[in-house]
């Protein structure tokens, strides 16, 4: 969906290359077909590797039960064995019609793939990468898009330069951003819905809250966070310890508090990344099965991609969380900000930024950030540079490869 809007935005750059595209129309139907038949696809592939590798798979609803060995019970059938995983993830977080009246009239992420046709107006409840996403890619396929956030930016837990940036591309890409604000009530009318919206400013503490209402809304959808899908395995039976939120608390190696009992993935509501699930389960099984002992997984350094427009991509320490973990007088910080060749001759700008944290005399890079075109693509081998302890006189001794925009990265002062 991503891709498609990329497309998208560059139709607009076509007539200032030369390019003269015509009348150019979108299908999201076409769209939708061809990728839920990918998906298919790829479910059948891993469905035919687990038959390959002669894995039985029992389809069903798995809930411990209360025998003295660790055992779960499946379609009324039990089953047991030496080690157990739970590996179920999470899902999107709802909100009550008690806790908002006509809540239940949106969707989420998962509405999302579900969706038919391409919604004319959009509203979307949230300030996560999830939400960013999801207003990009609707705002950029031609629908009418507002964002509802709490606060006055998006991506709040990342960089303060990333998620400043990220909130002022937002808006210049026709975002319509409504901060310091929560949705009231929702409530269908026979043309769409209506979206009730309070917004206070924080500092205007003598300010009366303004209502005001989004009409004719065709999608809602809620990007407010992400729950475990914890609550129906009957857990306290196996005396498993979780959190406040349901997230099953697992040591570094993945244990529970069960012996014979582990856990990988969303379940235990640490980077919650697909990546992060399959390294930590195959750290487990090299430890479980291949006597490697100390096998465990390093939840430090982990690069992350938020595909918004333009994409993001951010690794290690934020400037922030530098400064409070190694003392202001012990980072230094590099950053740029310039227009990709790219855009030299689009009427259409989008900037690029740039940030690399350091921290000691030796100037080791503890954190990358950066959201423009390729940025994406770009994160990967940094991470690795990072991951093996680069300075930054090691990005300086690194030849710059030109006209990039990675080689902004070589070539800070």
């Amino acid at each position: 969906m991503w891709n498609a809007a990329v497309h998208a935005e560059y139709l607009h750059d076509h007539s200032d290359y030369g390019f003269d595209v015509g009348n150019v129309r979108f299908s999201w139907e076409t769209l939708k077909a061809k990728r839920d038949a990918y998906i298919g696809h790829l479910n059948r592939i891993y469905r035919n590797n687990l038959d390959k590798a002669k894995i039985q798979t029992i389809q069903g609803h798995a809930r411990f039960t209360s025998d003295p060995e660790p055992t779960v019970e499946v379609n009324g059938k039990k089953y047991t064995a030496p080690h157990i995983l739970i590996a179920t993830g999470g899902q999107p977080s709802v909100l009550r019609d008690d806790e908002v009246p006509g809540a239940s009239l949106g969707i989420t992420s998962d509405g999302f793939f579900e969706l038919e046709t391409l919604p004319k107006r959009s509203v979307i409840v949230g300030a996560g990468y999830i939400a960013v996403e999801m207003a990009g890619i609707l705002s950029t396929l031609g629908s009418k898009t507002s964002l509802v956030i709490r606060q006055t930016t998006v991506l709040r837990n990342f960089d303060s330069l990333i998620s400043t940036n990220c909130t002022k591309e937002l808006q210049n890409s026709g975002v319509d951003l409504w901060k310091n604000s929560q949705v009231k009530s929702v409530r269908k009318t026979d043309k769409g819905l209506e979206v009730t919206i309070a917004t206070k400013d924080p500092e205007k503490k003598n300010e009366e809250e303004k209502i005001r209402t989004i009409q004719e809304v065709d999608c809602l959808l809620w990007a407010i966070g992400r729950q475990p899908n914890s609550a129906g395995l009957n857990i306290g039976e196996m005396t498993v310890d979780t959190d406040e939120r349901g997230h099953i608390i697992v040591d570094e190696f993945q244990n529970t508090s069960r012996a014979g009992i582990y856990a990988v993935g969303d379940v235990c509501g640490k980077a919650l990344l697909t990546p992060v699930a399959i390294a930590a389960g195959r750290k487990l099984a090299h430890r479980l099965f291949e006597g490697k002992k100390d096998s465990k997984l390093d939840y430090s350094t982990i690069p992350t991609v938020v595909f918004s427009h333009p994409p993001i991509g951010t690794v290690g320490l934020t400037e922030e969380e530098a400064i409070r973990s190694r003392g202001k007088e012990n980072v230094k910080i590099y950053k740029t900000s310039f227009t990709p060749m790219y855009h030299a001759i689009t009427s259409r700008k989008s900037q690029c930024i740039m940030k690399l944290v350091c921290v000691g005399k030796e100037e080791k890079v503890v954190g990358l950030h950066m959201q423009g075109l390729g940025c994406d693509e770009m994160l990967q081998g940094f991470t690795v540079a990072i991951k093996m302890g680069a300075t930054k006189a090691d990005f300086d001794k690194t030849i710059a490869i030109h006209p990039t925009s990675s080689e902004e990265f070589v070539t800070m002062r």
